[in-house]
């Protein structure tokens, strides 16, 4: 049974030339491992985020349903936020 698929695929041209210069380059030995590359690295990324959310802000969601007085106003944050910038050019 065949592993692989052969698609068509458009990409803009800015994109396409990207993915030759790669090949072109050496550092990829086909347009085909330049694409599933930046499909590993889509699903890293995707895989990266899901468990930020699952781990992170899961937890800190339950604890602010737990106990709401701990929330910030909106315009609280951002004032926390406009302050360390300007203390931190």
């Amino acid at each position: 049974m065949r592993s692989t698929q052969q698609l068509s695929v458009t990409l803009t041209l800015d994109m396409a030339a990207q993915v030759k210069a790669r090949v072109a380059s050496g550092e990829y030995a086909s347009e085909s491992e330049v694409i599933r590359d930046g499909l590993r690295a889509l699903q890293a990324r995707e895989k990266a985020i899901d468990s930020w959310l699952r781990e992170d802000i899961a937890q800190v969601y339950d604890a602010m349903q737990a106990d709401p007085s701990r929330a910030r106003s909106v315009a609280d944050v951002k004032a926390a936020l406009a302050a360390e910038r300007n203390t931190h050019p």
